[in-house]
């Protein structure tokens, strides 16, 4: 991971939750500057931050912020949404069975055939060779057993596994709000 002096490309803001804390990690909470300057004026965040790049109008100047706090906290203790990445980020990006990272899909730990559902509790990343080892067999009758049981994540443990994750790069103005073990480099 590289630490920026520079802004990244594109000037986002990293977006913090009230208490100041990234509303997620993974992938990193960020908004473009445009909707950073939306939010300001309709009073919705706090500036935290600023770049030294200034927009302006013919009547207003302002310098693009690099971290904001939302005003109002945002709960996060709802139950996560069952999606594909939230699948993928449960599982830390590796197949349940080999522990691959690569041609990840999922696969029915009971299958469908057999009266699988597709919920949390029924379903772990697999790579495309692991799935198609497995097919339309139960775990016992495949002999592949996933290496954790799968379970509905709670959003805690989702933003726990993405701190596994960090971005390529990170604006230096960001560093205090975020916690990973930074190499800095130069």
């Amino acid at each position: 991971m590289q630490v920026l002096s520079r802004p990244p490309s594109g000037w986002p803001a990293l977006v913090l939750n009230a208490d100041f804390r990234p509303l997620s990690y993974y992938p990193l909470s960020l908004w473009p500057w445009q909707d950073v300057i939306k939010a300001v004026f309709l009073d919705r965040v706090d500036v935290v931050s600023t770049y030294d790049q200034v927009v302006h109008s013919p009547s207003f100047e302002m310098q693009l912020p690099s971290v904001v706090s939302l005003k109002q906290y945002v709960t996060q203790d709802r139950p996560p949404a069952f999606t594909r990445f939230n699948l993928f980020l449960r599982d830390a990006f590796a197949c349940q069975y080999c522990r691959a990272a690569e041609d990840l899909t999922f696969d029915h730990v009971i299958p469908r055939s057999r009266g699988g559902r597709t919920t949390w509790e029924n379903i772990v990343t697999a790579c495309a060779r692991c799935n198609l080892t497995k097919g339309g067999r139960t775990p016992r009758e495949a002999g592949m057993h996933p290496r954790r049981p799968p379970h509905r994540p709670s959003a805690f443990e989702l933003q726990q596994h993405g701190r596994r994750f960090p971005p390529h790069h990170l604006h230096e103005s960001w560093l205090d709000y975020l916690y990973w073990d930074i190499e800095l480099e130069a």
